[in-house]
């Protein structure tokens, strides 16, 4: 179980990463491209994190109470 949990983090923390840096290459472009999706990202980075930190969580606990 914590085998899958940890691999549902690092997927997870992945998708912040590339989220994160689109939203910097939207930052980057300027234009009509940021006007349309910068907020977009931003949002999507918020959820990814508060998924990954959730999973984090879980991930901790559940190795706590394994051993």
């Amino acid at each position: 179980m914590t085998k899958i949990l940890f691999y549902l983090a690092l997927i997870a923390m992945f998708a912040v990463l590339v989220v994160l840096g689109a939203g910097i290459f939207s930052l980057v472009r300027g234009g009509t491209f940021r006007e349309n999706w910068s907020n977009k990202l931003m949002r999507l980075r918020v959820l990814f994190q508060a998924i990954a930190i959730v999973l984090l969580v879980i991930l901790a606990w559940a190795m706590h109470h394994s051993s």
